[in-house]
């Protein structure tokens, strides 16, 4: 059996046109993975009980919270794509990648993996130590591809900052997790299905 040598792994630059879709697969469900393992390892050192963070709530107040974020994030989303060139609000074309010819089961599926994942780890452990102006930075830094344009950068940070808002006022996880979940499947249904004119 051949040894497996972790010194043999190299981390490299990539640009959207380098990457297949099975390397974007792996390199989105890795990320995610350890966004989720972070984040667990995180509440335990805050002495917080993730299960109990996801405990669902009772009555459904945090769907309005989080379909009313989510309304007003694409509602301002296609207003700005309206008066914003197109190369100002460039992901490197990463998004298109990843949602123009997946099967609406698996836009679905990666929706809801980012939302669980990467609320748990900012609202839930991040924002519990650092407030949520502070995890919106944090936040809108990982999102590394936006950061070459000011537009997007402050737009990721706007909805970190509504994110961690909803989560304060609602008092549940599931209000943010619902927001960007529907956020990230309107935005990938949208990319799926437009037509290319």
């Amino acid at each position: 059996m051949k040894k497996f040598d972790i010194r043999k792994i190299r981390v490299q630059k990539v640009t959207a046109d380098q990457l297949n879709d099975r390397l974007l697969l792996i390199n989105l469900y890795v990320t995610q993975a350890l966004t989720l393992i972070i984040g667990l390892i995180w509440l335990l050192f805050q002495r917080q009980n993730p299960l109990r963070l996801l405990e669902f709530p009772e009555g459904l107040h945090f769907l309005a919270w989080g379909a009313g974020l989510a309304a007003a994030v694409i509602a301002a989303d296609l207003v700005l794509s309206r008066w914003v060139p197109e190369e100002a609000s460039d992901d490197g074309g990463i998004n298109e990648m990843l949602f123009r010819e997946r099967p609406i089961w698996h836009i679905v599926l990666i929706c809801l993996i980012v939302s669980v994942c990467e609320e748990l780890l900012f609202r839930g452990a991040i924002q519990h130590s650092f407030g949520p102006y502070w995890t919106s930075i944090i936040f809108a830094a990982i999102h590394v591809r936006y950061l070459r344009h000011w537009i997007p950068t402050g737009l990721v940070f706007s909805i970190s900052y509504g994110l961690g808002w909803i989560y304060i006022e609602s008092g549940t996880l599931w209000a943010p997790i619902v927001a960007h979940f529907l956020v990230d499947l309107v935005m990938g249904l949208i990319i799926r299905f437009r037509r290319n004119t």
